[in-house]
């Protein structure tokens, strides 16, 4: 089993996520975070065949979600 890691505010995320990562910081599940980048609800680019998502891209969604 993975441990999962805790972050305490938005600078300890790294400047890229995976899915993984993703996951972590939103405490939702895999197809959740799939979703959300699949509807273009947090913005990400892929690197060959892995979804990479900015801290950026997170920090604004959950502005958005705030708002």
């Amino acid at each position: 089993m993975k441990k999962t890691t805790v972050y305490r505010s938005i600078e300890e995320v790294p400047l890229v996520l995976t899915i993984d990562d993703l996951m972590a910081v939103l405490n939702i599940g895999r197809n959740s975070a799939y979703d959300l980048v699949r509807s273009g609800r947090i913005k990400s680019f892929r690197v060959g065949t892995q979804i990479r998502i900015p801290r950026q891209a997170v920090a604004d969604f959950l502005a958005s979600m705030a708002a």
